[in-house]
């Protein structure tokens, strides 16, 4: 097969979580871009549909459905929208997150604790849970993990946020494994410090978004788009034997 069709996703049905802005709306953008179909699911449905607009204008198709990640009613109704739209689904990309405070985990209220928790990991866990039986039917397929290089080494004031990172990071091995034998690949993508709205308190803490670019090779903090590259790989055909792996994306850490 020529390499650049081995990169292709013409054919294949996308669902990206938080795909309304930053890295989920980058992503998705570029799926459509390389020809799949693509669900968008995001808390705010004006938003999402904004991003159903661009990317019709570039010719593709998507699929608009507002979803609280955390709430399995919610997760069944996105995909049973999908599955009534196109048949199936081929790709998850698992990318909603959260992290709604910066506290101490010794001082971190319960509540705010099960958000993050509910969010960054119990719904990818219901979203794959839904999702498998699709891509067995479709006879394989890719679910990937948005992870963070915090689930690695937790950042600053943000333990919380890192706990379920780590467990996103386990939550990839084991799906990989359990799925692996029906021709299901479960990856995940961790990166660093990215130029989103999400990371905007990090930005704003100068000691510690200095700390983070001191530690990078390459001197500067990424934007979304440098996560497009590993995501349509980890979708495509180009990946047909990668999985159970985190894959950091953060510039070249210097400990």
């Amino acid at each position: 097969m020529p390499a650049a069709e081995t990169f292709s996703l013409a054919g294949k049905r996308a669902l990206v979580t938080g795909a309304s802005r930053g890295i989920g709306r980058a992503i998705a953008v570029a799926y459509a871009a390389a020809g799949a179909r693509v669900a968008l699911a995001s808390r705010k449905q004006e938003s999402l549909d904004g991003v159903a607009r661009e990317i019709a204008a570039q010719g593709g198709t998507a699929l608009a459905v507002a979803c609280h990640v955390g709430r399995r009613d919610d997760i069944h109704r996105l995909v049973d929208r999908v599955v009534d739209s196109w048949g199936g689904l081929d790709v998850l990309v698992n990318n909603a997150g959260t992290n709604p405070t910066m506290a101490p985990l010794t001082q971190l209220e319960e509540g705010i604790w099960d958000k993050i928790l509910d969010v960054n990991l119990k719904g990818p866990f219901l979203l794959s849970q839904r999702v498998a039986p699709l891509l067995v039917a479709a006879g394989g397929g890719s679910i990937i993990n948005m992870s963070s290089v915090g689930g690695i080494d937790p950042f600053p004031l943000l333990g919380a946020y890192g706990v379920s990172k780590a467990g996103l990071n386990c939550l990839t091995k084991v799906l990989a494994r359990e799925l692996g034998p029906a021709g299901i690949r479960v990856n995940a993508i961790a990166p660093g410090l990215i130029d989103t709205q999400f990371s905007a308190a990090l930005f704003q803490s100068e000691a510690i978004y200095q700390a983070s670019i001191a530690r990078t090779a390459l001197g500067r903090h990424g934007v979304p788009d440098d996560l497009v590259g590993i995501a349509l790989f980890l979708a495509s055909d180009a990946s047909a034997y990668l999985t159970g792996q985190t894959i950091v994306v953060d510039g070249g850490s210097v400990m």
